[in-house]
């Protein structure tokens, strides 16, 4: 491929560049201390529920629903001011931001990402994601749904999409053909499901174990323009 004149990067947070699962763990444990084992439970069925109505993790709404059904509980501001205060610049996966560093210097790069209207926003920018990608950030219910407005706000000749989640990247695959690159860091729950990998194969042109692996790449790489297989990863 003939390096483009224009490439845009479009990354994912949770679990490409967050650990997701570290996260939801200090909440359940949070959860525990202030209501009880029954209670967190009860939260954690809402909180999943929710998640598959939604497509997202929705943890302010399962405490708003929570509260329906405890509305005297006394510890709910406190957790609510948990979420809101969490240390996400805790739970960035080694090199993440660094990756984001050495995107910028090829191209635009963009935190393309699902989730509510606040606490996810919340998060890119405690976490430091923010500032680290300049304030380019697009938060969508099912941004698979919402290419068409990707491309309208940065338009590119060629895009590099970094997520853990195959679905993602095969629906966009499907979607943008030869002008994107997608690129799948094997992190977090759906990115080891065995079941999820088997059915989107060919999904992914570039596959790390880690984020971080990909400071071992350069444009080139990413993009098929060499043959060097000495990186860590696999390239398909």
């Amino acid at each position: 491929m003939k390096t483009p004149k224009q490439i845009v990067f479009l990354v994912d947070v949770d679990d490409t560049l967050l650990a997701n699962g570290r996260i939801q763990e200090d909440l359940q444990s949070h959860i525990e201390r202030q209501f009880g084992r029954k209670n967190r439970d009860r939260f954690w069925a809402i909180q999943e529920r929710l998640f598959d109505e939604l497509g997202y993790r929705d943890y302010l709404g399962a405490l708003q629903r929570f509260r329906v059904e405890h509305p005297n509980e006394p510890h709910l501001t406190t957790a609510a001011n948990y979420l809101v205060d969490y240390p996400f610049a805790n739970r960035l996966f080694p090199g993440a931001l660094d990756v984001l560093e050495k995107f910028r210097r090829w191209g635009r790069t963009v935190i393309l990402t699902d989730g509510d209207v606040v606490f996810q926003p919340r998060k890119v920018e405690r976490s430091g994601i923010f500032e680290a990608v300049d304030g380019h950030v697009l938060i969508y219910v099912h941004k698979e749904e919402a290419l068409a407005d990707v491309r309208r706000r940065y338009p590119a000749d060629h895009y590099v999409i970094v997520d853990d989640k195959l679905r993602i990247l095969a629906a966009i695959r499907k979607a943008w053909g030869k002008r994107a690159t997608t690129v799948f860091p094997r992190q977090g729950k759906f990115a080891n499901d065995p079941k999820i990998v088997a059915a989107y194969p060919g999904a992914a042109d570039v596959t790390v174990d880690r984020i971080g692996d990909l400071l071992g790449y350069e444009l080139g790489d990413l993009l098929g323009n060499t043959s060097n297989t000495n990186k860590k990863g696999t390239r398909k």
